[in-house]
């Protein structure tokens, strides 16, 4: 009788050994950064349209790409109401307010419901990242859907996403999905630049601040998972406003007060990615 331990096969070793993945760029751009929050409704797309916008203010070259199949937002929130031009290979991203866009919404009527499974969505995922005429970017920012997904699992294991940045309302019932995200993201190798704290208070005309959805709620996540808290975003109709009138509040008026705070946050991955490019 030996002590010697049999060999793992090659579909035990499969098994056992993790998988590495092979992460391609998205053509035709220099950095991407997805906005994700693993929770519906806590203003992940505004994040991602002024993001975008205030990056283009302090002179980036930027592309938006709304990965949300079942409810896209970026065509109510650019205010685009045309298809983009294909050349029978190539889809060419619809420009509004110099910002590259691509959407399912700019394919299908917005009120037409995409039902769909999986594998058409992750389809529909590798048309956008693969297929469209994308132009000398600076910046791609990726507006996810909500959830764990067919959609965050295809960019986290295909794209090479060079950040994520995690918006979240410091309400408990949304942390919940925003930690279970923030796992994904570590477990898939996505770097997590930070979280937001969006729609933090309101501030009333007595000069008070009003905690609507508690408070420091998404601070505390950051400290938990030891990752950076990028700052407070307080509740402004205006900002409602202007996405609904297809005109975010970063076009609309940049001298708004939450124009400036999201400009800010441009300036800091500005100089995370592009400055530090230069000085290496």
């Amino acid at each position: 009788m030996t002590d010697k331990k049999p060999e793992l096969s090659a579909a035990m070793k499969s098994k056992v050994e993790p998988k590495v993945f092979k992460k391609n760029p998205i053509i035709g751009t220099k950095f991407t950064i997805a906005i994700s929050s693993a929770k519906g409704g806590v203003g992940k797309s505004t994040f991602a349209t002024n993001l975008a916008l205030a990056l283009k203010q302090i002179g980036c070259k930027v592309g938006i790409l709304d990965a949300d199949i079942y409810g896209p937002s970026i065509p109510k929130m650019f205010g685009i109401n045309e298809k983009p031009k294909s050349d029978g290979q190539k889809l060419d991203p619809v420009v509004k307010y110099d910002i590259q866009c691509m959407s399912i919404g700019f394919l299908a009527d917005q009120q037409t419901p995409m039902i769909w499974r999986g594998p058409m969505v992750t389809s529909a995922i590798k048309t956008f990242t693969q297929k469209v005429n994308w132009k000398d970017l600076d910046f791609i920012i990726v507006d996810m859907p909500p959830g764990t997904g067919d959609t965050q699992l295809t960019f986290s294991q295909e794209i090479k996403m060079d950040g994520a940045i995690i918006v979240s309302t410091p309400q408990e019932v949304a942390l919940l999905d925003v930690k279970r995200g923030i796992k994904m993201f570590d477990k898939l190798g996505v770097k997590i630049l930070g979280l937001v704290d969006n729609m933090s208070f309101f501030k009333g005309d007595d000069g008070k601040k009003y905690n609507l959805f508690g408070e420091g709620g998404v601070k505390k996540t950051a400290e938990e998972f030891k990752k950076e808290f990028l700052g407070e975003i307080p509740i402004d109709p205006n900002v409602g406003k202007s996405g609904d009138n297809g005109k975010p509040i970063v076009e609309e008026n940049p001298d708004n007060e939450i124009s400036k705070i999201y400009l800010n946050f441009a300036k800091k991955i500005k100089s995370i990615y592009l400055l530090d490019q230069k000085q290496s």
